[in-house]
């Protein structure tokens, strides 16, 4: 069965601004208040679900809201999107706690939650808190996996017949988590990332896959990988559902997005960005941002979202033919919705009504 496209909206939690990186969100500090918020309204516009990065030091200043206790206010906050931390890092939270929140989390918002389960993604971060982090993914894995059984046992003990569980990474006597999510037999597991271990994992145990920004041949590489892990693990790699976490940048046409680019440019910081990366460099971008000519730029185009609703469009529907239904967006405009605004009006009702469009 075909499944229905759906699009989500990933929280400003921390601020990133100007050309080092050219990454979202483009501002200039971080405003709490305003990212719980704009969640509210990407609802209210329309969006199927809602996206909160999972770090404990990112973006300007190192400074970012933390995962759990944000998601936990859109969830107050909202009535109908759904739910989830991207790449929700492992070794942040003891699998049996995190049981007992993500348990919380999906009954108090009415069933709405996506467990979007990871090893985590950067070591400083983990070091920096006191926390382990294996180096190798050989290592993670193993850990994420036994947290990952723990969890799904511990939501079916009951308080006759409590969990023991003797693993090689963890332990808990006689544990009850109560109530229980109110998705049955579970939230939906998604994972992410092309890792031969995470394809592995998706294919064994997940619902959902989903890849970080890409090119269009490196999103047919990582899906070759994934129905090879499918057809290995015995099971139809459409039962996934398959998920896009990229950066858009949308406008009425051409000018519009130059002057989206250029006003992240002069946002742009000085020695103290985290990146320590370069404004991008190459004369097809200088050309575009100068105006001597309307195609944008290799550096924007490779693997995010840019332009028009009809090309914007057009690109959503490359990567569908190719299995994708569901796209996380982090909107480049970020602290102003005008983008996301204009993709709820002009681009999501040409994909609705099920199927593809």
């Amino acid at each position: 069965m075909t499944k229905p496209i759906q699009f989500g909206y990933c929280a400003p939690i921390f601020a990133w601004p100007g050309g080092n990186l050219f990454r979202t969100p483009s501002m200039a500090r971080l405003d709490g208040g305003a990212a719980v918020a704009s969640a509210a309204r990407a609802e209210a516009l329309g969006y199927d679900s809602l996206w909160v990065a999972d770090h404990l030091m990112l973006g300007q200043e190192q400074a970012i809201l933390e995962g759990w206790t944000t998601l936990a206010a859109i969830a107050g906050a909202t009535r109908r999107a759904r739910l989830g931390i991207i790449h929700q890092a492992h070794y942040f939270r003891h699998p049996a706690v995190a049981a007992k929140m993500m348990a919380t989390l999906d009954v108090l918002s009415g069933g709405r939650f996506i467990w979007f389960a990871d090893t985590g993604t950067r070591g400083s971060e983990h070091h920096a808190y006191g926390l382990p982090w294996p180096t190798a993914m050989e290592a993670r894995m193993p850990d994420l996996l036994e947290g990952i059984d723990l969890i799904l046992k511990l939501w079916q003990a009951r308080e006759a017949e409590p969990l023991t569980f003797d693993g090689r990474f963890y332990q808990v006597r006689e544990a009850v988590c109560k109530p229980g999510p109110v998705q049955q037999p579970h939230p939906p597991i998604w994972f992410g990332e092309a890792h031969p271990l995470t394809l592995a994992a998706a294919a064994r145990l997940g619902q959902g896959w989903n890849s970080a920004p890409v090119s269009l041949a490196e999103l047919d590489r990582r899906l070759a990988g994934l129905k090879a892990a499918c057809g290995a693990a015995g099971r139809d790699w459409t039962e996934l559902e398959l998920s896009h976490e990229t950066q858009i940048l949308i406008a009425e046409d051409a000018a519009g997005v130059r002057a989206q680019v250029r006003a992240m440019l002069a946002l742009t910081p000085g020695e103290n960005m985290p990146s320590g990366q370069a404004t991008p460099k190459g004369e097809d971008f200088a050309a575009f941002v100068s105006g001597a000519t309307e195609a944008y730029p290799r550096y924007l185009t490779e693997a995010w979202l840019v332009g028009t609703p009809d090309q914007i469009e057009a690109q959503l529907r490359a990567q569908i033919a190719r299995g994708i239904s569901h796209f996380m967006l982090w909107f480049m405009d970020a602290p102003s919705e005008a983008g996301l605004r204009l993709f709820a009006e002009r681009v999501m009702p040409r994909f609705r009504g099920g199927g593809n469009g």
